[in-house]
This record gives structure tokens, C-alpha cells and sequence, in this order.
């Protein structure tokens, strides 16, 4: 811009200026050795010009000669870069229609020359774990991981392709390595959440529950389905292990949790297999009192014995509060059942198949009538019960 300005601002003296200098040709005499060169002012003017044009187109050549030479070292690495991208599209496209060894081949060519190798080596092994193949798998991995940005990402994802090929002990290392916490992300939390589960490690899975909740890794309803599942196998668990790691179960529980007929149900089987029939048959008829729950009905049936007279007692009181509960019906059916009272057995069952019929209702019913030889009326009951 300034050069422009410059050759206007000259040209326009020129035009001020000649119609004073048209009268005045001047003279120049040039002598070099053997040369003389003679001529006007104004030739001599021009020729400088003209001189000084073809020098400037001279730099301009040489200039732009010097940049297409220094410019054409990099072309191959150009053409490389391009064909990545090329590449790496063409893997995304058979990566969408699910062509996976055509987005293996793509991706792997793609990560080369790539703008984002780790992407692209990424998506190369989870075409290889499509394909069976964990030792392709495994190599993408190792090159993805020296990326330090995603090495997180790549040690997340060797734990989900070992959790789906059984691998429960090598995913469950690589899962301790990252030490899932509160600050871990969502993938990774459920993940642990699958492996835990997969190896039946209620302990760590105890361990992670609160987490599970504030993260809102999983909706309510799973959440509080997972707890049940978690609370339900630590106990079960510890009960047939020791009466130590029973006790030590329950009072993990929170006092919320203590205080529901499900877990209480639980706790008194596990003690009562300890010698501690009493305070298990205790601990049942006080929340059976409240409340007919059927986790506690069922529970008394396993634990109560001919020899609990006390306690039968007691739940046969209970007769007018639920006599019209099919739950508690059928536990004072197989509480007799139990004792070999078949007639009294009978009555019952007869009164929760009329109330509650069911397939296991028919079947205990035409049991307690075989024992009295009421063959034709089990024979009746057997055939109800195989309509359900």
C-alpha cells in the first residue's frame, strides 16, 4: 500500500514537472574504459526506471522460486496427513454399519499420520474386541495409552472388554489400579458396579452404595433394588460363613435398615442356626405383632420347632388379628404340617387355597390330604394345581 502511494505521489510530480523540463533534454556522457555510452536526460531517467521494474520482477521470480522449492519438501507429509483423514473417515463410516474388520483396517491406517491417533487407535480395538481378537485389541490399547490425556479413557476401557469376555479377575486388577471413588466418573463407577456384581463381592459393593446415591449412577428404583440385593447376599452370606461375620453383617446395616422385616427375617434364620433359637424366635413375634409381614411368617416356619411351645402359642393367638391373611394361614398350616397334625393342616390349607390358590397352595393341601387317605380329594387338588 505504501509502495502504491509512493509510485502515485511520483507519477504525479511527473505530470506537475514535465511541461517545465520539455524544453530541457539534458546530456549524459558515460565513459568506461574502452565504452562511452552517450545520451539525454530524460532516456537515461526512463531507462533507470524500466531498470529498477525488471529488478523488482527479478526478486519477485526468484522469491516465489525459492518457496514452491521449500514448500515442496513437506508435500509427502501432506499427502500422508490427507490420506488420514481420508482414512479415518471412511473407519467411522463401516464403525456406524457395523463393518468391523474394514474399521479396524481404516482406523489403524488413519492413526498413523492422524490429528488424534488416541481416537483412532481407540476405535481400532473396539473393532477387534467385535472380532474376537484380544491380542489386536490389546496392542491399539498399549499405543492409545501413551497418550498421557488418555490413559484413564484407555485403562476404563480394557476393564469393560474384559468384563465381557469373563476376564472377572484381570478386570478386576485394572479396576483396583483406578480406585473408583466419588470423583471417578460415571463409566467407570458402572463399571465397578458390573464387576462387583459379576464376582459377587457384596462387601465392595456395600463400600460403594453411597457413592452410587450421590452420583446418581443409577435411577432410584435400581438403586434402591441394588441395595436390597447387596444388604440380602451380605447377610445370607455371613450366615452360612460364622456367627461373627453374621453380627458383623447386621450391624453394618444402618438402624433404618435393622428395623425392616426383610433383613430382620434373615438375621433371626442366621442366629437360630447358632444355638440362639429363643432370641430368633423373639425377635420374629415381636415384629410379627405389628405386622403380618410375609419375609417373618415365612421365616418362622424354618425356625420354629414342635418343641416352641411357647412361641406357638403365642402365634396361634394371633389367629382373630389375621384370620383373614394368607400368609399367616399358610404358615399355621406347615407349622402343623411340621408336627404331623395333618387334619389341622388340612383346614388351613383349605382356607388359603380358597383365599390365595396357588399352585404350591394345591400341592401342600393334596400332600396333607394323602397323609389322612383322602386320595380322591388329593387326586382333585393335584388337578387344580396343575392348571397353574
Amino acid at each position: 500500500m505504501i509502495k502504491a502511494l509512493i509510485y502515485l505521489i511520483i507519477i504525479l510530480v511527473g505530470l506537475v514537472v514535465s511541461p517545465y523540463l520539455s524544453w530541457f533534454n539534458g546530456y549524459i556522457y558515460i565513459a568506461m574504459g574502452d565504452y562511452e555510452l552517450e545520451t539525454s536526460l530524460i532516456f537515461a531517467l526512463l531507462a533507470a526506471i524500466l531498470f529498477y521494474a525488471i529488478l523488482v520482477l527479478l526478486e519477485w521470480c526468484v522469491v516465489w522460486t525459492l518457496n514452491l522449492l521449500l514448500s515442496s519438501r513437506f508435500l509427502p507429509e501432506k499427502w500422508r496427513r490427507k490420506a488420514a483423514r481420508k482414512h479415518t473417515l471412511l473407519g467411522a463410516l463401516a464403525l456406524a454399519e457395523e463393518d468391523w474388520p474394514m474399521a479396524e483396517k481404516a482406523m489403524a491406517k488413519g492413526a498413523e499420520k492422524g490429528e488424534i491417533p488416541a481416537l483412532n487407535l481407540l476405535a481400532a480395538a473396539r473393532a477387534a474386541q467385535h472380532q474376537n481378537d484380544p491380542e489386536a485389541r490389546d496392542n491399539y490399547l498399549v499405543e492409545a495409552a501413551k497418550e498421557p490425556l488418555a490413559a484413564k479413557a484407555v485403562a476404563t476401557t480394557r476393564i469393560r472388554y474384559l468384563l465381557q469376555q469373563g476376564e472377572l479377575i484381570q478386570a478386576r486388577t485394572q479396576l483396583d489400579a483406578l480406585n473408583p471413588t466419588s470423583k471417578s466418573k460415571l463409566p467407570l463407577l458402572r463399571l465397578a458396579v458390573e464387576l462387583y456384581r459379576a464376582q459377587q463381592d457384596w462387601a465392595a459393593m456395600k463400600l460403594l452404595l453411597p457413592t452410587i446415591a450421590k452420583r446418581n449412577v443409577l435411577s432410584n428404583d435400581q438403586c434402591t433394588q441394588l441395595n436390597l440385593q447387596t444388604n440380602h447376599a451380605l447377610l445370607t452370606t455371613a450366615a452360612s460363613n460364622s456367627e461373627q461375620e453374621l453380627e458383623k453383617a447386621w450391624h453394618w446395616l444402618s438402624r433404618s435398615e435393622r428395623k425392616q422385616a426383610n433383613y430382620i427375617a434373615l438375621y433371626a434364620e442366621g442366629i437360630a442356626r447358632y444355638g440362639r433359637q429363643t432370641e430368633s424366635l423373639k425377635l420374629l413375634m415381636k415384629q410379627l405383632k405389628h405386622e403380618a409381614y410375609p419375609e417373618i411368617l415365612n421365616a418362622l416356619t424354618r425356625v420354629i420347632t414342635p418343641a416352641d411351645l411357647d412361641a406357638r402359642k403365642q402365634l396361634f393367638d394371633l389367629e382373630k388379628r389375621y384370620v383373614d391373611n394368607a400368609d399367616y394361614q399358610a404358615c399355621i398350616a406347615t407349622i402343623y404340617d411340621q408336627s404331623k397334625e395333618f387334619r389341622a393342616s388340612k383346614q388351613w390349607w383349605e382356607k388359603v387355597c380358597n383365599q390365595a390358590p396357588s399352585k404350591q397352595h394345591w400341592i401342600a393341601l393334596a400332600e396333607a390330604q394323602e397323609h389322612l387317605g383322602e386320595q380322591n380329594s388329593a387326586l382333585k387338588s393335584y388337578r387344580k394345581a396343575a392348571i397353574f
